[in-house]
């Protein structure tokens, strides 16, 4: 009789297991092969007596392009016409980065542009006074 427990691994609601091992299992999950989206690891494991233990572990896989959109956010009521700034950049490798279209551009925060023109108010308003005491 075998006294070691074992491992059943299934990704999603696949009725083929991705492999059977014997526990304890320290593997590398290749998510290469997936679609990028959301998926659900199954772990099953038995023990020598035949006592079941399942596991599951959702997770998203994101190996494609990143994409960025500016201009219209999740579930934002909109009206009129939209200007949109789309972006989609991949990763590269571990050995190469991509330079191009790895910044996605913004448009300027509205506190910044609010900034500015306080800031140069005050400045005006700091020289002329700074004038009138001298003269």
């Amino acid at each position: 009789m075998n006294d070691q427990s074992y491992i059943i691994l299934f990704i999603d609601d696949e009725p083929k297991p991705i492999g059977k091992f014997l526990a304890p299992l320290a593997f590398d999950l290749d998510t290469r092969k997936l679609s990028d989206g959301d998926h659900t690891l199954k772990i099953v494991s038995r023990d020598h007596r035949g006592k079941e233990g399942i596991k599951w572990i959702p997770f998203i896989v994101r190996n494609g392009p990143a994409i960025a959109v500016e201009g219209i956010k999740k579930n934002e009521t909109v009206e009129g016409v939209l200007p949109l700034m789309i972006n989609a950049y991949g990763k590269g490798d571990q050995k190469t980065f991509m330079l191009h279209g790895s910044e996605t551009p913004q448009s300027i925060p509205w506190w910044l542009v609010a900034g500015i023109i306080l800031f140069a108010g005050w400045a005006v308003y700091f020289l002329i006074t700074s004038l009138a005491v001298k003269l």
